[in-house]
């Protein structure tokens, strides 16, 4: 007991019980992607590089100072410019290090557009392809995609050097053809980590080179069918884009990282329920494929978000859809808002585990999920011009009766209105004839 106090105000502060609910973060992305360790390591970099097998397993990275110090990226660009000056380079060398290059230019494309932390998986030997397994990895040894399944920070994956990966590298002066079969089989196993975890979308690249009509094909034949859930955590952009390079050489790299970048910066901007969409490209020359009108909306039935140029604004995002066909998944801030809101609720009501199930726990989940829910309809994530046109949250005796509590089953349905972008905007516009001014 503390002793006397001299007359005065005192504070006594006293927690009131309430639980709340913490929004999850949903701007944070995960690169899969060849890396190697140069043969000379560069000096005075600011922090160590990492060694190879500290390459294999999910590492945060805070901006590109510490990605290109952590991944020996100036190192690595001095060998393949060095090599490059010879008569006759070494075509598996020089092959080795622009694969590598892809990483890197999809990470610094995400800094780029906005983002500003990502994880990143490396596999260390550039000259081999990634079969399926080697991409699944293993979730004890942290390796692939395994190793992402313990990183809840997660909320897009992307595997910007996957067409690289579905073969070793060619000593032919002009590579063979790209398997699109195993890239698909390989595009399958990101797609089902992300439908597995649901807290994570696919960012998918075609393979390069293609021509409108080839895309639409392309989607069409070795993507999940729209039909299928695995389509609900898919987004493919086409085409890809023309970069100034990390090393100054110019080159055309997938979109998924600077599209990342967009996600992260539409995220910050305005909130995960706003459709990632009619925002600038940064850090992009130029895109190399242009497209029509009515290719970009034959390829937008496909669920295949184009990148346009348009005179007087640049280089824009021009679609923001999943790859499903379903009216509930087919926009993209849907299911990643609905990804978002069970991750959040979920991560925030572990509490409730092992309380005693009776009206007092049912009245705080309703509480702390009501006001969660209110603050989104706040801010603009759900339709309704007031919280119960918005949202309902059940958690009472109509939905945990005597047999859900005997099994220690707490049960809470909640049901919610989300926004849908304005994708089409239509304008009627009438000309009314001229009236003849009266005469005096």
């Amino acid at each position: 007991m503390s002793g006397p106090k001299p007359p005065g105000v005192f504070v006594t502060e006293k927690s009131s019980g309430v639980r709340m609910i913490v929004g999850t973060g949903t701007s944070t992305p995960a690169f899969l992607g060849y890396t190697q360790l140069p043969e000379h390591e560069t000096e005075g970099t600011a922090t160590p590089p990492f060694t190879a097998d500290e390459r294999k397993i999910p590492r945060l990275i805070r901006g590109w100072r510490e990605f290109a110090d952590r991944y020996s990226i100036e190192a690595l660009t001095k060998e393949l410019a060095e090599l490059l000056k010879a008569v006759t380079p070494d075509l598996v060398k020089v092959r080795k290090l622009e694969r590598c290059s892809v990483l890197a230019e999809a990470v610094y494309g995400f800094f780029a557009n906005g983002g500003t932390s990502c994880y990143v998986v490396g596999f260390t030997d550039p000259s081999k392809a990634v079969t399926v397994e080697m991409l699944a990895g293993d979730a004890e040894a942290r390796t692939g995609l395994g190793g992402l399944e313990t990183v809840p920070e997660v909320a897009m994956v992307a595997v910007p050097g996957l067409w690289d990966m579905t073969a070793d590298v060619s000593t032919e002066k002009t590579p063979p053809p790209l398997d699109q079969t195993k890239g698909a089989a390989l595009m399958g196993t990101v797609v089902g980590h992300c439908k597995t975890l649901r807290d994570r979308l696919a960012l998918l690249d075609p393979p390069p080179g293609l021509l409108p009509e080839d895309a639409k094909e392309f989607a069409g034949t070795k993507l999940p069918s729209p039909d299928t859930d695995d389509a609900a955590f898919t987004a493919l952009y086409y085409p890809w884009l023309t970069v100034p390079g990390i090393d100054g050489t110019r080159r055309t790299v997938p979109p998924c990282g600077h599209m990342a970048g967009v996600w992260a910066r539409t995220d910050t901007e305005r909130g995960v329920f706003k459709a990632p969409a009619n925002q600038n490209l940064r850090g992009v020359l130029e895109i190399p494929t242009l497209m029509t009108d009515d290719q970009n909306g034959e390829l937008n039935d496909k669920g295949v978000n184009c990148l346009r140029v348009f005179p007087g604004r640049g280089l824009l995002v021009w679609g923001a859809r999943t790859r499903s066909g379903s009216r509930d998944w087919k926009y993209l801030n849907v299911r990643r808002l609905v990804s978002f809101l069970a991750d959040s609720i979920q991560q925030s009501t572990t509490w409730a585990v092992f309380e005693p199930n009776d009206d007092r726990l049912w009245a705080t989940l309703r509480h702390s999920i009501t006001t969660f829910l209110t603050d989104q309809w706040r801010q603009g994530a759900l339709q309704g011009r007031k919280p119960d046109e918005a949202f309902y949250v059940i958690c009472d005796g109509t939905n945990n009766t005597s047999a859900t509590i005997d099994k220690g089953e707490v049960h809470c349905d909640i049901g919610i209105a989300p926004v849908r972008p304005a994708e089409f905007v239509h304008f009627t516009i009438t000309q009314i004839a001229g009236q003849p001014g009266a005469s005096g």
